[in-house]
């Protein structure tokens, strides 16, 4: 089973539309599913990922070929194009460094949006997601994934760029869990 962890629905919808996933709901969460694939909608910031990441562990048995993948947006500097899909293998937050792949790129877990260039790839849920995935022993592949959205540019992010984002690059974020 995939199981995907995204904030807002708007960087769910791909999935949605692409896999046919059917709504339902676990616990206060929603949820879109089909026989491969488990969606849950977190909510912002890094406890709502938290919760809902452990939500889908407690709520479901693990097996050794489950992923969890965390899927969103992200700002990031200028270096990095728009529609950009990258993987992250490192996370900074409040002042702590967790890398769990060093060929991957690094990325700043934030509590509010960021409308000023900052020197690193930005967003708000990464951390809570890989906390709850790391305490547990059973999960053997997870992984982060962000598509650029802005360069710091947070007010022109809308719910259709955001789907078109994510959908722009679907397949290739399937690859990527597979592995």
């Amino acid at each position: 089973m995939l199981y995907i962890v995204s904030a807002l629905k708007p960087e769910a919808q791909a999935f949605v539309d692409k896999y046919k996933l059917q709504k339902s709901k676990l616990q206060n969460y929603t949820l879109f599913q089909n026989n491969n694939i488990t969606l849950i909608l977190s909510g912002i910031g890094v406890t709502n990922a938290r919760l809902a990441t452990q939500t889908l562990i407690n709520h479901f048995d693990i097996s050794d070929d489950d992923v969890y993948l965390n899927v969103g947006i992200c700002a990031a500097p200028c270096k990095h194009s728009i529609g950009e899909l990258i993987e992250i293998g490192a996370i900074s937050y409040r002042n702590t460094d967790y890398t769990f792949d060093t060929n991957k790129h690094a990325l700043t877990c934030i509590d509010k949006e960021a409308a000023t260039e900052q020197n690193s790839i930005v967003d708000m849920e990464s951390f809570g997601f890989y906390d709850a995935v790391i305490h547990n022993p059973a999960i053997k592949k997870f992984h982060i994934l962000k598509v650029v959205s802005d360069h710091f540019q947070p007010d022109i992010i809308t719910k259709e760029y955001t789907k078109s984002l994510l959908f722009n690059v679907i397949d290739d974020i399937n690859r990527v869990s597979l592995y």
